[in-house]
């Protein structure tokens, strides 16, 4: 190799350093923390991925083949759901909690929003099983899956057999999943000195910085634990959170911290979709806390914020609007 040609490799590999990817089909840049998914149980490959992009938007996982994983998180909303402030299923069926947006799902240790399942490779078992969502049994959904000889060459082609497994079937739609990374916002550029803030978004920086942060650190902009933010139970569904998981009392009304990223495409906000606007949210934080035993102590004092803070903080929280994640065709409806 002449001098020119491992120059030339240097750079790239040094590119590729930088970037940080944990695989050539997942970005992760340099100021991301360590995955927590653990690659080496399921390593990322083409094929893989490939097949569980098609069984995403597949409605074959449903009962009655109408609803698929896209139904309820679709890509032009970074993964969520804008159309219902709750979930909808099989049968025109209205579920009980707002779809969460699904990206940067590799650094997440619990999944759903009162944390009910803690691997994402067993996550999808949750929304394909459930009554008012997919309403399907795994074992059904194989055999489905099985009569397609398109799918019995996919499986062929990402785990090197024509059988159709429920474990295959999962791994698949994780590895799918797993290829979400939003991390091309005006903010990581802002990380990466590729752009710089306005002056009302710096502003709305540091706002965020005295008064969010805590509990949406950045750059992921969420810890992924649980809290109480100070909503008032809704009288419609009775949602405690957490508690029903754990069945503690100290759970009560503890929801998961989703992430701030791409919230100019995931509205509704809140686990019960309450909220439509921004400002609706920052006033609650300021002016509609309800107090409980289980309230976050971030939230004990209040948040004072005027009316020109609020709009210097919606203007830094849009910088984390990630058009390149919402509109790759990578992660869109494969072409047949």
């Amino acid at each position: 190799m002449n001098w020119k040609k491992s120059s030339l490799v240097l750079l790239a590999f040094a590119a590729l350093l930088c970037c940080g990817t944990v695989a050539p089909l997942m970005e992760r840049p340099a100021y991301f923390p360590t995955p927590i998914y653990d690659f080496k149980s399921n390593p990322l490959t083409p094929e893989k991925v490939e097949l569980g992009r098609m069984l995403f938007y597949d409605p074959v996982l449903s009962l009655d083949n109408t609803i698929s994983c896209a139904s309820c998180h679709s890509p032009y909303n970074a993964f969520s759901h804008t159309d219902h402030d709750l979930s909808h299923g099989i049968g025109d069926a209205i579920g009980t909690r707002n779809a969460p947006a699904l990206f940067n799902l590799a650094w997440q240790p619990r999944f759903m929003w009162d944390g009910a399942i803690h691997h994402l490779d067993m996550q999808a078992l949750a929304p394909i099983s459930h009554p008012k969502e997919m309403g399907e049994d795994v074992g059904h959904v194989v055999e489905k899956l099985q009569a397609k000889a398109p799918y019995r060459h996919l499986f062929w082609a990402a785990f090197g057999d024509s059988v159709v497994t429920g474990q295959h079937v999962l791994q698949s739609l994780s590895q799918f999943q797993l290829t979400l990374v939003s991390c091309h916002s005006k903010y990581d550029s802002v990380r990466v000195r590729q752009a710089q803030f306005t002056a009302q978004e710096t502003k709305g920086y540091a706002l965020f910085k005295k008064n969010c942060n805590s509990c949406h650190r950045e750059p992921l902009f969420s810890t992924y634990a649980f809290a109480n933010n100070g909503l008032p139970v809704d009288t419609t569904l009775f949602d405690f959170g957490r508690m029903k998981v754990t069945q503690s009392p100290q759970d009560s009304l503890l929801f998961k911290i989703p992430s701030l990223r791409n919230l100019a495409f995931t509205f509704p906000y809140m686990h019960d979709g309450r909220f439509k606007k921004l400002n609706q949210v920052l006033n609650h934080y300021t002016s509609g806390i309800t107090h409980s035993p289980s309230l976050s102590r971030e939230l004990k004092t209040p948040i004072v914020l005027s009316t020109t803070d609020k709009t210097d903080l919606i203007a830094f929280l849009l910088t984390l609007s990630d058009k390149a994640f919402v509109f790759d065709p990578k992660h869109q409806h494969p072409k047949k």
